[in-house]
């Protein structure tokens, strides 16, 4: 029975009223005001919360390649990991395998004097970094903002906690300084550290599929009608093969678009659209035939700062289609444009007068490159919002994609790029917190809203018909007007009569005071008809103090006498310095990992059958 009472007491929402309708609609949307704060606090709980690492065990050091003065200081850095470091004590430590073999590095004296080394010392790959990246706990990062964007592009999945040091030439994105790097990694050990989770974007490149069987076309074209008014489009029936077939070559425009602007009506394509031409679609007066293809995805990016797609080598302006969640935006006559992440807003957009956006907040910005209009601004959307941009069939050329500066490729007609937020975010230790970072990193690096300070208001007085040795006497009207006190206008006579009185005393043995006064100097002259003396006060307040600050010494334990600049007895083939990975070795390997995933996978299979 209460059961049968419980099940009666909801209310079918046909039998509603008016009222209980908008009540019960209130009552959803309470609910959703109460989750999205929830969300929001939830989000802020996150951005304070500090992280600690219990016990790490692996570290990755990633160097900036090409640069020999960084060799030295990954040796070091790994020595005082092995040797000195208390809370790291036991970590294996992970470099760059191309400075095995590097005569800087010094591999075989490492050896020789810390036998601990064979097994606490690592080489990493990019084939490692894609088949197990969670096996590092953290990572650290000796060079510029290109070093961490190189960490970015070698964990396309999970990344662990980064550690920037700068010693590159921006720094924007490294606020440590190696100079303290013991005391900065021994505080991020034992006291934990602020992250800072910036947001990265997942980029999908599409590629037109042509046809195995070549005797049908890859792209068909389809009937469409278009009410200009209201906007809504019918979609008809296929065009006849036999149409598309038969059309001149004149029909096409010299660069070969595949638009419906560009064919002919003829009365063989009328007779198949004959399903739109029915009396009740006379609204619809706008008739096109749009091209239809198939497209695949074929690569996967994900990205820090942006994905640029621009008109390339090419001269002529790029033509590009921008859809958001499958609604066409715009179209994009530019020489490019600039899909920015929040933390990508100080690269390639600030250039094109994009928006400077917190790390923190949510969002994609959308960055024209130079666009030819006047009315096309940087927007910013939503990050769930999915972005699509396509390069239409009537586009005179080619486009060219760029991920974070790295993997170029071209998008031919017909070719598009997804893009969507990434699962996959990127850890950033804060060196004090988020905001404190960012516009301290703004101050530093772009010299944010930095100008002269304006100076405040003059005080001058003027002193007419009286004697010289008289001091002046303040007004209360003048005083009062500019805002200044008695008590600092008394300061200054007292110091003016000082002046005049050490002035009287030289005068005796001393030239003509016209004779030796400078431009800049004040002028005091006395006539038999008055005296005009002028007293000028400035009162200015030192708002920037100076950043050279002393700092004390750091005194590393580790002893590196031995790394002299003999280097007969090492076994190294490399000279000074190393080249770094490029992409298409990075790109090798990723494929070899997923082959050898796939391979235990299968292998996997077969032992369970």
């Amino acid at each position: 029975m209460e059961s049968r009472n419980n099940a009666s007491t909801v209310q079918p929402l046909e039998t509603m009223n008016l009222s209980q309708k908008q009540n019960l609609h209130a009552s959803h949307t309470d609910r959703l005001s109460d989750t999205a704060e929830v969300v929001r606090e939830v989000s802020k709980k996150i951005g304070k919360t500090k992280v600690k690492w219990d016990n790490p065990r692996t570290v990755m050091v990633i160097t900036k390649p090409g640069d020999v003065s960084l060799i030295n200081m990954t040796r070091d850095l790994a020595l005082w990991f092995m040797t000195t470091s208390k809370a790291c004590q036991g970590v294996k430590v992970f470099v760059d395998e191309k400075l095995k073999n590097s005569r800087g590095f010094k591999y075989q004296k490492i050896l020789q004097h810390y036998p601990q080394a064979k097994e606490r010392l690592g080489f990493w790959t990019p084939e490692l970094c894609a088949l197990e990246p969670k096996m590092f706990d953290f990572i650290v990062t000796l060079g510029g903002d290109g070093t961490v964007l190189f960490a970015s592009w070698l964990f396309q999945t999970y990344v662990p906690p980064v550690i920037p040091f700068h010693l590159g030439s921006l720094g924007f994105l490294t606020p440590f300084d190696f100079d303290k790097f013991d005391v900065y990694l021994t505080r991020v050990m034992e006291s934990g550290m602020r992250v800072n989770l910036r947001g990265r974007l997942t980029c999908t490149v599409y590629r037109r599929v042509n046809t195995e069987n070549h005797k049908k076309p890859s792209v068909k074209l389809r009937n469409v009608l278009r009410n200009p008014i209201t906007g809504k489009i019918k979609i008809g029936d296929w065009c006849s093969p036999t149409t598309t077939k038969n059309q001149d070559k004149q029909h096409l425009k010299k660069f070969g678009e595949v638009d419906g602007e560009d064919y002919d009506h003829d009365e063989e394509t009328d007779a198949h659209q004959s399903n739109l031409d029915d009396n009740t679609e006379d609204d619809f007066a706008e008739q096109r035939q749009i091209p239809c293809f198939t497209t695949i995805p074929v690569e996967k990016y994900q990205v820090i700062n942006d994905l640029v797609v621009d008109r390339g080598p090419s001269p002529y302006m790029s033509l590009l289609e921008l859809f958001g969640d499958d609604k066409h935006l715009t179209t994009v006559q530019a020489d490019g444009l600039a899909i920015s992440t929040p933390t990508g807003s100080t690269a390639y957009s600030l250039s094109a007068n994009g928006s400077l956006t917190h790390p923190e907040i949510r969002a994609t910005l959308i960055t024209p490159i130079c666009p030819h209009t006047l009315s096309f601004r940087p927007t910013l959307v939503p990050d769930s919002m999915e972005l699509r941009i396509c390069v239409p069939f009537n586009s005179r050329n080619t486009a060219w994609a760029s991920f974070d500066g790295r993997g170029r490729i071209e998008l031919k007609q017909g070719d598009h790029i997804k893009v969507t937020a990434s699962k996959y975010s990127f850890p950033t230790v804060c060196k004090e917190d988020q905001a404190t970072d960012w516009f301290n990193s703004l101050s530093k690096c772009l010299h944010w809203n930095k100008r002269q300070r304006q100076k405040s208001f003059a005080i001058v007085e003027s002193n007419r018909g009286m004697d010289k040795s008289t001091p002046p006497t303040p007004k209360h009207t003048t005083s009062h007007h500019h805002g200044m006190s008695m008590t600092s206008m008394n300061q200054i006579n007292t110091s003016r009569k000082k002046g005049l009185a050490s002035n009287n005393h030289s005068r005796s043995s001393s030239p003509p005071l016209s004779q030796k006064k400078s431009p800049t100097e004040p002028s005091y002259t006395s006539s038999s008809d008055g005296l005009h003396d002028e007293v000028f006060a400035m009162f200015i307040e030192d708002d920037y103090k100076d950043d050279s600050e002393e700092e004390e010494d750091i005194e590393h334990v580790i002893e590196t006498d031995f790394f002299g600049s003999d280097d007969s007895d090492d076994g190294s083939s490399v000279e000074d310095g190393f080249g770094g990975w490029t992409d298409q070795e990075i790109i090798k390997a990723r494929f070899a990992s997923k082959i050898n995933q796939e391979l235990e996978l299968l292998s996997l299979s077969k032992s369970i059958k």
